[in-house]
Protein backbone atom coordinates (compact mmCIF):
# COMPACT_ATOMS: atom_id res chain seq x y z
CA UNK A 1 0.00 0.00 0.00
CA UNK A 2 1.62 3.58 -1.21
CA UNK A 3 1.79 5.60 1.84
CA UNK A 4 0.76 9.16 2.24
CA UNK A 5 4.22 11.00 0.97
CA UNK A 6 4.23 9.04 -2.08
CA UNK A 7 0.41 9.26 -3.02
CA UNK A 8 1.22 13.22 -2.39
CA UNK A 9 4.04 12.72 -4.87
CA UNK A 10 2.00 11.13 -7.40
CA UNK A 11 -0.67 13.89 -7.44
CA UNK A 12 1.62 16.46 -7.86
CA UNK A 13 3.84 14.96 -10.31
CA UNK A 14 0.70 14.30 -12.64
CA UNK A 15 -0.67 18.28 -12.20
CA UNK A 16 3.01 18.80 -13.13
CA UNK A 17 3.48 17.31 -16.40
CA UNK A 18 -0.51 18.75 -17.41
CA UNK A 19 -3.05 15.84 -16.29
CA UNK A 20 -6.40 17.11 -15.46
CA UNK A 21 -7.70 15.29 -12.50
CA UNK A 22 -6.86 12.66 -9.73
CA UNK A 23 -9.27 10.09 -8.31
CA UNK A 24 -9.76 7.70 -5.05
CA UNK A 25 -11.49 4.60 -4.98
CA UNK A 26 -13.78 3.66 -1.78
CA UNK A 27 -12.95 0.77 -0.19
CA UNK A 28 -12.04 -1.10 2.89
CA UNK A 29 -9.78 -2.90 1.05
CA UNK A 30 -7.69 -2.77 -1.68
CA UNK A 31 -8.17 -5.92 -3.53
CA UNK A 32 -10.89 -7.69 -5.90
CA UNK A 33 -12.54 -10.75 -4.52
CA UNK A 34 -10.75 -14.10 -3.77
CA UNK A 35 -7.51 -12.06 -3.68
CA UNK A 36 -5.57 -11.70 -0.33
CA UNK A 37 -6.45 -8.09 1.36
CA UNK A 38 -4.59 -5.35 0.81
CA UNK A 39 -4.65 -2.13 2.42
CA UNK A 40 -6.13 1.38 0.88
CA UNK A 41 -6.28 4.64 2.39
CA UNK A 42 -10.28 6.50 3.54
CA UNK A 43 -11.35 8.09 0.09
CA UNK A 44 -12.93 11.03 1.43
CA UNK A 45 -9.54 11.59 4.06
CA UNK A 46 -7.09 11.04 0.61
CA UNK A 47 -9.63 13.78 -1.33
CA UNK A 48 -9.19 16.30 0.83
CA UNK A 49 -5.65 15.91 1.93
CA UNK A 50 -4.82 15.79 -2.16
CA UNK A 51 -7.37 19.12 -2.46
CA UNK A 52 -4.86 20.85 0.08
CA UNK A 53 -1.38 19.29 -1.96
CA UNK A 54 -3.03 20.12 -5.34
CA UNK A 55 -3.70 23.79 -7.13
CA UNK A 56 -4.98 22.70 -10.37
CA UNK A 57 -6.38 19.29 -10.87
CA UNK A 58 -10.04 18.05 -10.38
CA UNK A 59 -10.28 15.96 -7.07
CA UNK A 60 -12.35 12.67 -7.59
CA UNK A 61 -13.82 10.12 -6.36
CA UNK A 62 -14.27 6.92 -8.55
CA UNK A 63 -16.79 6.55 -6.87
CA UNK A 64 -18.31 6.66 -3.63
CA UNK A 65 -20.30 3.90 -2.04
CA UNK A 66 -23.58 5.48 -1.02
CA UNK A 67 -24.29 2.70 1.06
CA UNK A 68 -21.06 3.80 3.69
CA UNK A 69 -22.15 7.30 4.58
CA UNK A 70 -25.32 8.86 5.50
CA UNK A 71 -26.51 10.89 2.08
CA UNK A 72 -26.87 14.19 4.40
CA UNK A 73 -23.30 13.37 5.97
CA UNK A 74 -21.90 12.77 2.32
CA UNK A 75 -23.42 16.16 1.08
CA UNK A 76 -21.73 18.18 3.96
CA UNK A 77 -18.60 16.37 3.38
CA UNK A 78 -18.59 17.29 -0.19
CA UNK A 79 -19.22 21.27 -0.01
CA UNK A 80 -16.56 21.27 3.01
CA UNK A 81 -13.83 19.39 0.65
CA UNK A 82 -14.87 21.79 -2.22
CA UNK A 83 -13.85 24.51 -0.47
CA UNK A 84 -10.80 23.02 0.94
CA UNK A 85 -10.16 22.74 -2.62
CA UNK A 86 -9.56 26.56 -3.27
CA UNK A 87 -11.03 26.64 -6.52
CA UNK A 88 -14.15 24.27 -6.75
CA UNK A 89 -12.36 21.42 -7.63
CA UNK A 90 -14.37 18.09 -6.05
CA UNK A 91 -16.43 15.79 -8.16
CA UNK A 92 -18.55 13.94 -6.35
CA UNK A 93 -18.66 10.24 -7.90
CA UNK A 94 -21.36 8.06 -5.88
CA UNK A 95 -22.15 4.61 -7.08
CA UNK A 96 -24.18 1.60 -6.13
CA UNK A 97 -21.23 -0.35 -4.54
CA UNK A 98 -20.63 -4.31 -4.61
CA UNK A 99 -17.64 -5.74 -2.76
CA UNK A 100 -19.67 -7.87 -0.57
CA UNK A 101 -16.59 -8.60 1.67
CA UNK A 102 -16.38 -5.11 2.70
CA UNK A 103 -20.31 -4.88 3.56
CA UNK A 104 -20.18 -7.95 5.50
CA UNK A 105 -16.63 -7.24 7.34
CA UNK A 106 -18.16 -3.72 8.81
CA UNK A 107 -21.77 -4.59 8.92
CA UNK A 108 -23.14 -2.73 6.18
CA UNK A 109 -26.59 -4.14 4.13
CA UNK A 110 -25.77 -5.59 1.13
CA UNK A 111 -29.25 -5.87 -0.33
CA UNK A 112 -31.08 -3.15 -2.19
CA UNK A 113 -27.78 -1.31 -2.73
CA UNK A 114 -29.72 0.40 -5.89
CA UNK A 115 -32.98 1.23 -3.92
CA UNK A 116 -30.65 2.49 -1.56
CA UNK A 117 -28.59 5.06 -3.58
CA UNK A 118 -31.62 5.88 -5.47
CA UNK A 119 -33.03 7.37 -1.75
CA UNK A 120 -29.46 8.93 -1.45
CA UNK A 121 -29.32 11.01 -4.50
CA UNK A 122 -33.21 12.15 -3.59
CA UNK A 123 -31.39 13.75 -0.46
CA UNK A 124 -27.64 14.60 -1.77
CA UNK A 125 -28.89 16.44 -4.93
CA UNK A 126 -31.38 19.03 -3.71
CA UNK A 127 -28.85 19.99 -0.74
CA UNK A 128 -25.81 20.52 -2.80
CA UNK A 129 -28.17 22.81 -4.89
CA UNK A 130 -28.71 24.49 -1.59
CA UNK A 131 -32.16 23.68 -1.19
CA UNK A 132 -33.90 22.54 2.12
CA UNK A 133 -34.78 18.84 2.04
CA UNK A 134 -37.00 16.56 3.81
CA UNK A 135 -38.01 13.01 2.47
CA UNK A 136 -38.68 9.96 4.17
CA UNK A 137 -37.97 6.74 2.17
CA UNK A 138 -37.50 3.15 3.00
CA UNK A 139 -33.77 3.37 4.06
CA UNK A 140 -33.34 7.12 4.52
CA UNK A 141 -35.20 10.30 6.05
CA UNK A 142 -34.34 13.69 6.40
CA UNK A 143 -36.68 16.33 7.82
CA UNK A 144 -35.93 20.66 6.92
CA UNK A 145 -32.22 19.33 6.08
CA UNK A 146 -30.02 22.20 5.21
CA UNK A 147 -26.18 22.56 4.02
CA UNK A 148 -24.85 25.48 5.87
CA UNK A 149 -22.76 26.86 4.91
CA UNK A 150 -24.11 26.82 1.65
CA UNK A 151 -22.47 25.46 -1.14
CA UNK A 152 -20.46 27.92 -2.88
CA UNK A 153 -21.06 26.50 -6.55
CA UNK A 154 -23.18 23.34 -7.96
CA UNK A 155 -20.37 20.42 -7.43
CA UNK A 156 -20.86 17.62 -10.51
CA UNK A 157 -22.36 14.39 -9.61
CA UNK A 158 -21.14 11.91 -11.45
CA UNK A 159 -22.71 8.22 -11.31
CA UNK A 160 -21.22 5.25 -12.19
CA UNK A 161 -23.12 2.23 -13.25
CA UNK A 162 -24.31 0.67 -16.21
CA UNK A 163 -27.59 -1.32 -15.61
CA UNK A 164 -30.96 0.23 -16.47
CA UNK A 165 -31.82 1.77 -13.14
CA UNK A 166 -28.66 3.11 -13.01
CA UNK A 167 -28.95 4.70 -16.44
CA UNK A 168 -32.09 6.15 -15.32
CA UNK A 169 -30.76 7.93 -12.12
CA UNK A 170 -27.75 9.06 -14.46
CA UNK A 171 -30.12 10.95 -16.59
CA UNK A 172 -32.14 12.23 -13.85
CA UNK A 173 -29.82 13.53 -11.89
CA UNK A 174 -26.25 13.76 -12.87
CA UNK A 175 -23.79 16.29 -14.40
CA UNK A 176 -21.34 13.00 -15.12
CA UNK A 177 -21.25 9.50 -16.14
CA UNK A 178 -18.37 6.92 -15.73
CA UNK A 179 -18.62 3.44 -17.21
CA UNK A 180 -15.49 0.96 -17.08
CA UNK A 181 -13.14 -1.06 -16.99
CA UNK A 182 -12.14 -0.86 -20.97
CA UNK A 183 -8.43 -1.08 -22.31
CA UNK A 184 -10.33 0.22 -26.38
CA UNK A 185 -12.97 0.62 -27.64
CA UNK A 186 -15.12 -2.14 -28.34
CA UNK A 187 -18.85 -4.02 -29.14
CA UNK A 188 -19.20 -4.14 -25.30
CA UNK A 189 -18.54 -0.31 -24.31
CA UNK A 190 -20.87 0.76 -27.50
CA UNK A 191 -23.41 -1.91 -26.19
CA UNK A 192 -23.35 0.61 -22.86
CA UNK A 193 -23.39 3.99 -24.82
CA UNK A 194 -26.51 2.94 -26.85
CA UNK A 195 -28.08 2.49 -23.64
CA UNK A 196 -27.07 5.20 -22.29
CA UNK A 197 -28.99 7.43 -24.91
CA UNK A 198 -31.62 5.54 -24.12
CA UNK A 199 -32.34 6.41 -20.88
CA UNK A 200 -31.40 9.94 -21.83
CA UNK A 201 -34.03 10.02 -24.35
CA UNK A 202 -36.72 8.39 -22.04
CA UNK A 203 -35.72 11.55 -19.33
CA UNK A 204 -36.01 13.79 -22.09
CA UNK A 205 -32.41 14.76 -21.33
CA UNK A 206 -30.66 16.62 -23.95
CA UNK A 207 -27.50 14.05 -24.41
CA UNK A 208 -25.26 17.25 -24.99
CA UNK A 209 -25.20 17.92 -21.06
CA UNK A 210 -23.92 14.58 -19.44
CA UNK A 211 -20.48 14.27 -19.35
CA UNK A 212 -19.33 11.19 -20.59
CA UNK A 213 -16.21 9.27 -18.61
CA UNK A 214 -14.73 6.14 -19.49
CA UNK A 215 -12.10 3.64 -16.52
CA UNK A 216 -9.09 2.49 -18.22
CA UNK A 217 -6.66 0.24 -16.84
CA UNK A 218 -2.78 1.00 -18.82
CA UNK A 219 -0.21 -1.12 -17.31
CA UNK A 220 3.79 -0.04 -18.40
CA UNK A 221 4.19 -2.94 -21.30
CA UNK A 222 8.00 -2.96 -19.78
CA UNK A 223 7.06 -3.37 -16.45
CA UNK A 224 3.71 -5.50 -16.86
CA UNK A 225 3.22 -6.63 -20.62
CA UNK A 226 0.99 -9.54 -19.45
CA UNK A 227 -1.97 -8.27 -18.00
CA UNK A 228 -5.07 -9.07 -20.15
CA UNK A 229 -7.65 -6.85 -19.12
CA UNK A 230 -5.02 -3.31 -19.55
CA UNK A 231 -3.72 -1.72 -22.36
CA UNK A 232 -0.36 -2.58 -22.42
CA UNK A 233 0.34 -0.68 -26.02
CA UNK A 234 3.55 1.86 -26.72
CA UNK A 235 2.60 5.80 -26.04
CA UNK A 236 1.88 6.46 -29.73
CA UNK A 237 -0.91 3.49 -29.58
CA UNK A 238 -2.41 4.57 -26.15
CA UNK A 239 -2.54 8.10 -28.00
CA UNK A 240 -4.69 6.68 -31.00
CA UNK A 241 -7.06 4.94 -28.43
CA UNK A 242 -7.69 7.49 -26.20
CA UNK A 243 -8.50 9.90 -29.15
CA UNK A 244 -10.71 7.04 -30.33
CA UNK A 245 -12.53 7.46 -26.84
CA UNK A 246 -12.74 10.85 -27.79
CA UNK A 247 -14.58 10.32 -31.02
CA UNK A 248 -17.21 8.17 -29.05
CA UNK A 249 -18.02 11.47 -26.74
CA UNK A 250 -15.77 10.67 -23.72
CA UNK A 251 -14.30 13.70 -22.26
CA UNK A 252 -12.55 12.14 -19.35
CA UNK A 253 -10.59 8.55 -19.18
CA UNK A 254 -9.99 8.21 -16.09
CA UNK A 255 -7.14 5.65 -15.91
CA UNK A 256 -5.68 3.35 -13.45
CA UNK A 257 -1.57 3.15 -13.84
CA UNK A 258 0.41 0.19 -13.29
CA UNK A 259 3.00 0.84 -12.43
CA UNK A 260 1.67 3.70 -10.29
CA UNK A 261 4.81 6.21 -10.79
CA UNK A 262 5.89 9.07 -12.19
CA UNK A 263 7.20 7.10 -15.79
CA UNK A 264 3.53 6.33 -15.85
CA UNK A 265 2.51 9.04 -15.51
CA UNK A 266 4.84 10.90 -18.05
CA UNK A 267 3.44 8.06 -20.68
CA UNK A 268 0.16 9.11 -19.91
CA UNK A 269 0.83 12.84 -20.22
CA UNK A 270 2.47 12.07 -23.62
CA UNK A 271 0.17 10.23 -25.42
CA UNK A 272 -2.32 12.52 -24.18
CA UNK A 273 0.02 15.65 -25.89
CA UNK A 274 0.25 12.91 -29.23
CA UNK A 275 -4.04 12.54 -29.40
CA UNK A 276 -4.90 13.66 -33.07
Amino acid sequence: MPLWPDIRAFAEHAETVGLDSVWVCDHFFGSMPGAPLEGVHEAWTLATALATATTRVEVGQLVTCATYRNPGLLAKMAVTADAISGGGRLVLGLGAGWHDTEYEAFGYATDHRVGRLEEALEIVVPLLRGETVSFRGRYHRVADAVLLPSPDRRIPLLVAGNGPRLLRLTARHAEAWNTAWFARPDDRLRDRLAALETALEEQGRDPSTLRRTIGMYVADPAVAPDQSDAFTGSVDELAETLTRFGELGFVDVIAVLEPANERSLDRLAQARSLMA
